[in-house]
Order: structure tokens, then C-alpha cells, then sequence
């Protein structure tokens, strides 16, 4: 019997992957190990699930059972993988031993863990899969006054959902300004004006060094000595992509698993998407992206070698009071960039001193120009 692909994780990637191969062949012979319950959700909606109500298990859109019958695989759920044996094509876990014949890696990422003293630091709460987010609904209940370690994205779109909640929020972070990785400042204090005028308080160019206990609530530290008392404290510091696995078998990484422009890595045989790989020195952690990727690598699975392309692939913040969307210009990028504030919006463009437009930044009703602007965009991945 042949060995199946296999594919570990049934995030975004490792799904969206078994979609886009049963569409090339629908019989292939493929295997899906989870380490978790192996059901299906959308996991941008855990940062915005909470203001809606929704329960983890509301958030599930398909359980495991239903994909596996769907995509005609068989599909192990709450299995470890150890070790992967790359000359014989080996993966020994902990329910046993599994050979595949094409190995594909859709680990995803873990989220920073903050570096704080004080005996509370154990019970900062970071919101990574459906898990997470159950764990997040039951300890929010009851409690009032929410920090947030981090002012990207996530950390953005929680603030928003949690003060529209009726929480009192305050968000922490380094920076000058939100989004700071994404944003130009201009558009960062832009969009922090609209949030705190929800309500949440932002301590910018701050940052956390201990959360304490105190009666029966936290106290957390900030390293100029000030002190912020809390009822939960969370934190959106950044992913860490999972490269441990891929180590310990040999496999070439760098801040991700290290993979060409066809997704492979420096083992035979063996494959990496999504959060997890580092793509022609890329890390992109988002929707997009791991689309394009998936459809690539199922044709190339497929005998169709098909290297991945990045169009212009703007990334939208879920912040409803302000949406923003953002398509920032490569690092390293000669220009400038200029702002139309308007009344309900702000538009930010980066061009070049020949006015070829390499990245924008549309907030508020700004955001309707989307479709007209990213034509004009240079792709991110030729």
C-alpha cells in the first residue's frame, strides 16, 4: 500500500492544503495528524468572537469528523508527533509509528510569552487556537478591568472587542504608536484616537517587568515603576513559528522552517506552510498568503511543480469603529509616505520619488479605495 501524504495540523494551513489537493485528485491517499481536537474554525474570529457572544463552540464551524469525511482523509486528532525520521520517511508519535510518502508541515506558531517577575506572572493569558479562546471566555467572566500586552493587530482587535463589551481596557506596549509594524505613525495615532474614543487607554512607549497578586485582583509593574491594577491580564505580543520539530529532524530554519519558492524544505520530501515557514526569507502570518501557498503546493503535491506567487495581499484589522486595511511597503523600500486626513477616514500612500505607488494604509471610510488602489501595487512574491 502506498504511503499517504501527510499532513500535520489542521489550522488554516494544513486544512485549506487538504481542500486545495482533493480539488487536483480526489483520491490520493492522505493523512492528517492533530495534535488537537482537529476541528474546524475560522481562527481570525478569536480575537473578535467575545463582543458577539460566541461561545468556543460557536466558533467551530465543522468538527473533525465532518472534515475528515469531507476530504476523504484519515485524520488523527490529539496525536504528538516526536520525532521525524527523514531517510525513512518515518513519523514516530505517540500513538504509534506513520510512513508518508510526502510530508507537508502546517505547525503554525506559538505566541510570546512575556518576560515578567512576580508570582503572577503564570497566569498571563495568550489566545493562539479554539482552546485558548474557551479558556479566555471562561476567565473573563466577572472580571472588569483587562491589560493587554500589545498594541499589533491582535492586540488591537481585542482591545475593540473588549471595550465594546463593556470592559474597562488598557493596552501596553513599547512603541510610539498601535500597529507600529504596520503603520506609519500618522496612521497609528489615527487609529488609536478612535479607540480610546471607545474608551481604551493605551500606555505607549511602556513596557511590563512583574504582575503580582494584590487582594484579590493583579498588579502589574511597568519598568518606569508605575502600577496598573487588574483583573486579567493578556498578552499579543507576537508569534513564535514552530521550527521545533523541523530541528530536531535536520531540517534547515531560521526565524521559520527555511523553504523555496516551491515550499520545500532542505529534507526530501518534506514541505512547510503556513505560519510556520519562512518562505524566500519571508514570514507572512496571514490569511492571504497561506491561501496562495496552499494552491501552489497542492498542484506541485500533484505532480504539477508550481512555485508560489504574492500578489499585493492587503491585510484587514478587524477594529470596527476604525477599519483599516494595510498593505505596507516592502522592508527597505526608497519613498515617502503622504496623508489625506478626511472626516471620517484617513488615506496614507507610499510612493516612490516617480510616484509608483508601493503601499498604502486606509482607515475609516478610506478603506472603500482598497480594490483601486492594489492594482496598482508591485506583487510581493514574483
Amino acid at each position: 500500500m502506498t504511503a499517504p501524504i501527510t499532513i500535520l495540523g489542521t489550522g488554516l494551513a494544513g486544512y485549506n492544503l487538504a481542500r486545495e489537493l482533493r480539488k487536483q485528485d480526489p483520491d490520493a491517499p492522505l493523512r492528517i495528524i492533530s495534535a488537537d481536537s482537529g476541528d474546524f474554525y475560522s481562527k481570525p474570529m478569536l480575537s473578535t468572537g467575545f463582543a458577539s457572544k460566541k461561545t468556543a463552540n460557536q466558533l467551530v464551524m465543522k468538527p473533525a469528523e465532518k472534515m475528515a469525511e469531507e476530504l476523504k482523509a484519515e485524520l488523527l486528532t490529539a496525536t504528538r508527533v516526536l520525532t521525524i525520521d527523514v531517510s525513512q520517511r518515518c513519523l514516530y508519535t505517540d500513538k504509534g509509528e506513520f510512513a508518508y510518502d510526502k510530508l507537508v508541515l502546517a505547525l503554525g506558531a506559538d505566541t510570546f510569552k512575556p518576560m515578567l517577575a512576580g508570582d503572577a506572572a503564570d497566569t498571563v493569558l495568550s489566545v493562539n487556537d479554539i482552546a485558548d479562546y474557551a479558556q479566555f471566555r471562561h476567565q473573563v467572566e466577572g472580571r472588569q478591568r483587562i491589560v493587554l500586552l500589545g498594541a499589533g493587530l491582535i492586540g488591537c482587535e481585542f482591545a475593540h472587542d473588549l471595550v465594546v463589551s463593556g470592559r474597562q481596557v488598557t493596552v501596553i506596549d513599547l512603541a510610539g504608536w498601535p500597529l507600529s509594524r504596520l503603520l506609519p505613525e500618522q496612521a497609528g495615532r489615527y487609529l488609536q484616537e478612535k479607540l480610546a474614543g471607545l474608551g481604551v487607554q493605551f500606555q505607549l512607549g511602556a513596557m511590563a517587568t512583574a504582575l503580582d497578586r494584590h487582594g484579590e485582583g493583579l498588579l502589574l509593574t511597568l519598568a518606569d515603576g508605575a502600577q496598573l491594577a487588574a483583573d486579567l491580564v493578556m498578552s499579543a505580543i507576537g508569534l513564535q513559528p514552530r521550527i521545533a520539530l523541523a530541528k530536531q529532524a535536520g531540517l534547515a530554519v531560521g526565524r521559520g522552517i527555511l523553504v523555496d519558492r516551491y515550499l520545500q524544505s532542505s529534507a526530501p520530501h518534506i514541505y512547510a506552510l503556513g505560519d510556520c515557514a519562512e518562505v524566500d526569507g519571508q514570514l507572512l502570518p496571514y490569511v492571504l498568503p497561506i491561501m496562495q501557498a496552499a494552491r501552489a503546493l497542492a498542484a506541485s503535491l500533484t505532480g504539477k511543480q508550481t512555485a508560489v506567487v504574492y500578489p499585493a495581499m492587503p491585510v484587514v484589522v478587524k477594529t470596527p469603529i476604525c477599519p483599516t486595511v494595510i498593505s505596507p511597503p516592502a522592508h527597505g523600500a526608497l519613498g515617502d509616505w503622504q496623508f489625506e486626513r478626511r472626516d471620517n477616514g484617513l488615506r496614507a500612500l507610499f510612493t516612490t520619488p516617480d510616484d509608483r505607488l508601493l503601499g498604502f494604509a486606509l482607515l475609516g471610510d478610506a478603506t472603500a479605495e482598497r480594490q483601486a488602489l492594489v492594482t496598482h501595487l508591485p506583487a510581493v512574491l514574483v
